[in-house]
């Protein structure tokens, strides 16, 4: 049966430039964009409100809060996936890469992180194939370079399970996120409960960790992002160097730099950076690490990620919107770019032919009300 939506009266946001007029959508696909009004009876006045295409999200931790609401709690991960589905959909994410770690500590148990990746990713899939989920899933696999586990847990995973990003991560401390050792006590002390001789001993840990499979990991983190046919994508450069031999790994989207230099880099290499809309919003990086803002008044923003507030990701859409005095660009942070940078065509912009992802927003203030969020020209909320 033919499902046809018209929005008019409506603040048209496309790649551009903003217009205004009126939308209309059948069967899943955008079929008309006009800059007049109508008057067709079924239409749907939305009062000047925004409608943006669907915000693409390319990383976010917020499945992982739903499979452990509090430490040491494994919540049923049906009820967990469904939960995360209908809260991206609330935030006008319309398609989302949910990002997995890869790579397991089990020789201590102390500092046990266990596998989780290959079961929840094959319950993900059904999900998807049932048409359970409101938005459009897919996976990112986040390979953790200081592990035990990763190069056998990486080789659980196919083509077939369509993973669209790899990023490498390596959160030994002393470098990229935790260049400063004291902030990264200050995280761990506060995270595991450790006292001094406690803290001194995870480091040890993780050093060794690095020493004995750190190059083996980032060849295989490189090796399988290839046999999956996923973009690559490197996590915390902070130096020219790290994003040098990014760049040689055939990387092309920096996960949130921590430097100048390193965005600098990235734009120079032509490498996609993308900084976490929380940082936008809080005025700068929780780690103390470069501001999302500086990078983007010197033009080395190139998307925008909620990271761990869904939420998050239209506020600071926005809030770039107004800082470059150009909507269209600021929403292009989180649509056009990120769907350009994992291959996604059909998607990320308000054009004919493309499929019919869009939200609806009040444009009064610069923490926008998200009104509606259509997926494939259904309405998910």
């Amino acid at each position: 049966m033919t499902q046809d939506t018209i929005l008019t009266n409506a603040s048209i946001i496309l790649s551009e430039e903003v217009i205004h007029g009126t939308i209309r959508l059948q069967d899943g696909l955008i079929t008309d964009i006009s800059s007049t009004a109508t008057g067709v009876t079924g239409a749907i006045d939305l009062e000047g409100d925004y409608v943006a295409p669907g915000m693409v999200e390319l990383h976010t931790d917020n499945l992982e809060r739903h499979l452990s609401p509090r430490p040491k709690v494994d919540w049923p991960h049906r009820a967990a996936i469904i939960a995360h589905d209908r809260e991206l959909a609330g935030t006008g994410i319309t398609t989302v890469f949910d990002a997995l770690r890869v790579g397991s500590i089990v020789s201590d148990q102390s500092k046990h992180h266990g596998k989780y990746a290959r079961k929840l990713t094959t319950e993900l899939l059904a999900l998807r194939e049932s048409e359970t989920l409101r938005i459009s899933h897919h996976i990112h696999l986040r390979a953790e370079i200081c592990s035990e586990t990763l190069t056998e847990e990486l080789a659980e995973f196919g083509p077939e399970d369509r993973i669209g990003i790899v990023s490498m991560m390596d959160h030994t401390p002393g470098q990229r996120q935790f260049t400063d050792v004291q902030k990264y006590k200050d995280y761990a002390c506060g995270k595991h409960n450790l006292d001094d001789a406690g803290f001194d001993e995870h480091v040890s840990f993780l050093y060794g960790l690095q020493s004995t499979f750190g190059k083996k990991h980032e060849a295989a983190t490189v090796a399988e992002a290839s046999r999956f046919g996923a973009k690559l994508a490197s996590h915390d450069d902070t130096t020219t160097k790290q994003v040098e031999v990014s760049h040689s790994y055939g990387v092309s989207m920096a996960e949130f730099p921590t430097t100048l230099d390193a965005a600098d880099a990235c734009h120079a290499k032509g490498i996609s950076t993308i900084m976490g809309a929380p940082n936008i919003i809080r005025g700068g990086s929780h780690s103390g690490n470069v501001a999302a803002r500086e990078l983007a008044e010197r033009d080395r923003l190139d998307i925008l990620s909620s990271d761990y507030v869904p939420a998050g990701l239209l506020i600071a859409a926005v809030q770039l919107g107004n800082l470059w005095g150009d909507m269209a660009r600021g929403l292009s942070t989180v649509t056009r770019n990120p769907a350009n940078a994992v291959g996604l065509l059909d998607r990320g912009q308000l054009e004919i032919g493309k499929r019919a992802d869009l939200i609806r927003f009040g444009n009064s203030s610069e923490t926008p009300e998200l009104k509606g969020t259509w997926s494939a020209g259904t309405k998910v909320f």
